[in-house]
């Protein structure tokens, strides 16, 4: 390690769960982050300032004026134009350490193989239930954690699937939900604590260190500050 990467991760260093073997870890971690939005804007923030190494971002949406509310990776000049290249170049400055691959498109059926298979741990920040389906069924074929979360006005849902033979995102929603039901509104600072831990998820799964949510449904409500975790395995 060279260094000036010794400087910039000496908060992780000096923990003795993590040291200088645990951060090599994250420098050669390939983390996939599907959704660049209220989700994954403050995943992709906490990965790429970990330190990890290799990150890819799927997302085929632009910045819109109301995205601006909850998704503080963008700035009002970049509405209209394209989520994960100004992702990119937002996150490079952060950290010139990360390699950022960029996909600007929806991930599916047809692309979602190839696209996984590069990678070694799956975060879902995607507010659609096929692309939960999708990523939860490749990522069980290829035998990779999938770090599923959800918000929806003042709750968020956290939970770390396919996790080594664990429970699936089936096993969790064996039905799809009538998303023309769901609630659109979402409380602007929730993705963020969502988005934090989920990317902490992806951090302790690399590591191989703490409690992995495999098997439970962390659930957040942000008006009371109420933690409830249901196991499911």
């Amino acid at each position: 390690m060279k260094e000036i990467q010794k400087e910039r991760y000496n908060r992780h260093i000096i923990l003795s769960e993590i040291g200088e073997e645990g951060q090599k870890k994250l420098l050669n971690a390939k983390v996939l982050v599907v959704g660049a939005g209220g989700l994954g804007a403050p995943v992709l923030q906490y990965l790429v300032a970990a330190g990890v190494g290799y990150i890819g971002i799927v997302d085929a949406d632009t910045v819109s004026l109301s995205n601006l509310q909850r998704q503080i990776l963008y700035r009002e000049n970049q509405i209209g134009k394209s989520k994960v290249e100004h992702a990119k170049q937002s996150l490079t400055q952060l950290n010139s350490d990360v390699k950022i691959s960029t996909y600007s498109f929806m991930l599916d059926d047809s692309n979602a193989e190839e696209i996984i298979s590069a990678y070694d741990v799956i975060v879902g920040a995607t507010d659609n239930f096929d692309s939960r389906k999708c990523i939860d069924r490749i990522s069980k074929q290829q035998g990779k954690a999938f770090v599923h979360g959800s918000i929806g006005e003042f709750e968020g849902q956290i939970s770390v699937l396919n996790h080594k033979g664990g429970p699936s995102y089936f096993d969790l929603f064996p039905d799809t939900p009538d998303e023309s039901a769901l609630p659109l509104g979402v409380l602007g600072v929730l993705p963020g604590i969502i988005g934090s831990m989920q990317a902490c998820e992806a951090i302790k799964i690399i590591l191989e260190i703490g409690d992995i949510l495999s098997g439970k449904l962390l659930i957040y409500d942000a008006l009371s500050h109420q933690v409830n975790i249901i196991n499911f395995s």
